[in-house]
Parts: structure tokens; C-alpha cells; sequence
């Protein structure tokens, strides 16, 4: 995995007991698909699984994921709160080489926009790092509605952007961790990068 890759691979993992039981369908890896495929202006290949709330489950799954797989991004959805089985953060936070504590902040701030109660969310982002390889790994909340919002961000009547979304920094982000350069569709959610860091428009 040494040769740069110039399509994006996204890993999405969706962490229910119950939805990984049959109990219900699970809707966090559908909502996330929809929205990159909306959201996303250059190709990208798709990993999902679909794991209970065990923490040495969840830490595998991400370690494969990036150093196996080869994703450059990583998405959960799910375990995020402060019950006892909700541990993805923690999973999250063990294998990560670096965190970025900038993302849940931000997640936390669009949500309490709705409920009092977002501040009992411990959504984490971290970068994983190997010797050729390096991926973010962000937690996500587990309803669909909260997915489009946190990515997305808030918008006015009007269409303008109220708070920003958490995925305007991500294609930066993969851009200095050595991934794929990401072009998203702007009436979704405009990529900020610095004027330095923009690349012409292809012909």
C-alpha cells in the first residue's frame, strides 16, 4: 500500500447489539451511504461492517479496516453514549496514534443546536497511523436524521450555512495524512482548504 491510491476508501461501521442480531435493520450504514454518495464528487469504494457493542470487536474491525483494507477514512455509527455497553469511543480512542479532538467538539455543538442531552455524546476522532498508511477514524452519531446533520451542518432558509459541518475539514484532513484528494458537491457541503492546498478544477 506504499502507491498513493487516488480513489478514496471509505470504511463505514455500524456498532448495534441488536441491530448486528437480526433484532432490527440497521439504518447508520444506509444514511451513510446516501449522503456520500450525494455529498462525494469523486469516486470512492465502500466497506461496511456491521458488529455488536464489544470493544476487542470494535478495535479489530478498525485495525482491519485501515491497515488491511486500506480505507483512508473510517466511519462508525453507534456507542457513543455513556451506558455501559456503548463503548466505540474507547474501542476508537485504543487505536488510534493521534486524536483530533476538534470533530466531536464540533458534533456536539450541532446537536445540542436540537437537545439538551448532546452533551452526553462521546463521539471521537483519531488518526491511525502505519508505517506506509494512515486513515481518520471518526464516530458518528446513531440516528439517520443526526448523520446527515453532523456531516452536513446547519443551514439557514436561505441556504447558508448556519454551523459549519464536521466534513468541510475532512478532505483536508486526508490530504495531510497522505490520502486521496476529495472534491465534494458544494450545494451539500463545501470542502474548506486553504487556497495553498486547492487543486485545479480537471479538464
Amino acid at each position: 500500500m506504499s502507491a498513493k491510491r487516488e480513489h478514496l476508501r471509505v470504511g463505514l461501521v455500524s456498532v448495534s447489539d441488536r441491530a448486528s442480531g437480526g433484532v432490527y435493520q440497521d439504518q447508520g450504514i444506509p444514511a451513510l451511504q446516501e449522503w456520500l454518495g450525494a455529498a462525494l464528487a469523486t469516486p470512492f469504494q465502500v466497506e461496511t461492517r456491521l458488529i455488536p457493542d464489544e470493544r476487542s470487536q470494535i478495535e479489530q474491525t478498525l485495525i482491519e479496516l485501515v491497515d488491511v483494507t486500506g480505507c483512508d477514512l473510517v466511519l462508525t455509527t453507534g456507542g457513543t453514549g455513556p451506558s455501559r455497553r456503548d463503548v466505540t469511543p474507547e474501542a476508537t480512542l485504543a487505536i488510534g496514534t493521534k486524536e483530533v479532538p476538534g470533530f466531536g467538539e464540533q458534533m456536539r455543538q450541532i446537536s445540542l443546536q436540537f437537545v439538551p442531552t448532546a452533551i452526553l455524546s462521546r463521539q471521537v476522532a483519531v488518526i491511525r497511523e502505519t508505517a506506509d498508511h494512515a486513515a481518520l477514524v471518526l464516530n458518528l452519531p446513531g440516528q439517520p436524521k443526526s448523520i446527515r446533520e453532523t456531516l452536513e451542518g446547519l443551514k439557514d432558509e436561505d441556504g447558508r450555512v448556519k454551523v459549519p459541518g464536521i466534513f468541510a475539514a475532512i478532505p483536508y484532513c486526508i490530504d495531510l495524512i497522505g490520502g486521496p484528494y476529495i472534491e465534494t458537491v458544494e450545494a451539500v457541503c463545501k470542502a474548506f482548504r486553504p487556497k495553498s492546498a486547492i487543486r485545479p478544477a480537471a479538464r
